[in-house]
């Protein structure tokens, strides 16, 4: 089973981004900035950029603002110089947490994120003790009522790892990371169209949150999320409306 109700959550935490949209643009400039620095501004030879330059126009960054992050990435523009960290922890219920961050500086980035899981219930944790947890890849929810058959001949022809029904009807499509973009373009031209997917971290074995722990879990995630230096956070909890 791919998972509890896969539509709803998704389009449930993308209501969340949308609702800071001006927050998003400036972790998606950074990214791209990042990802032309450790791998050039080519898109067709790093696909970490181009999923991030895909990202930007899906979020409708002006193609302006994506050429100078990648010139800026690339070094044929001034501009800071980012650090990747991840920070690795637990929250309600011994919920796994991993906050992926870019940081000019990991003093207060790593202060800011330990202070956010103290306050909020959670604790901050060793490199790797919550990482064996999750899963990198892409993921395409596609709406309840889409062709199941179809979709999986058109999704594994085009290098998909897996097809899956989710509970409320929806249909998962997991791509490896780097497949996500391939697969995504070819299901559209097959006329699967979605614009609920990403690539991230994804929890193996979720845990399903309701009620005054599902309040909490939220608060610590919301706390999280707000840190100027963090770019992701992947939890396993699922926590419903």
């Amino acid at each position: 089973m791919a998972g509890h109700s896969a539509w709803a959550n998704i389009q449930h935490r993308k209501g969340r981004q949308d609702a800071k949209k001006g927050k998003v643009a400036t972790r998606l400039i950074k990214e791209i900035t990042v990802a032309a620095k450790m791998g050039g501004s080519s898109l067709e030879g790093n696909p970490r950029l181009r999923l991030a330059v895909d990202k930007a126009y899906g979020a409708n960054l002006t193609k302006d603002t994506v050429e100078r992050a990648v010139k800026r990435g690339a070094g044929e523009l001034e501009g800071v110089d980012y650090e990747e960290v991840r920070y690795e922890g637990y929250g309600i219920g011994g919920a796994a947490v991993i906050v992926d961050c870019l940081t000019d500086n990991k003093q207060r980035t790593v202060s800011e994120v330990r202070h956010a899981f103290s306050k909020y219930g959670g604790n901050l944790g060793t490199d790797g003790s919550v990482a064996f947890l999750f899963k990198h890849c892409g993921t395409l929810v596609f709406a309840p009522g889409t062709d199941e058959d179809k979709l999986m001949e058109a999704a594994l022809d085009a290098g998909a790892d897996d097809v899956a029904a989710n509970d409320d009807g929806s249909i998962q499509v997991t791509t490896g990371p780097y497949d996500y973009l391939s697969v995504k373009e070819v299901l559209e031209k097959s006329g699967f169209v979605t614009d609920i997917g990403e690539v991230s971290m994804k929890a193996m074995n979720e845990v399903e949150f309701t009620g005054e722990d599902a309040v909490k879990m939220q608060k610590l995630l919301d706390a999280l999320e707000s840190l100027d230096d963090v770019q992701d956070v992947f939890t396993s909890a699922l926590i419903g409306e």
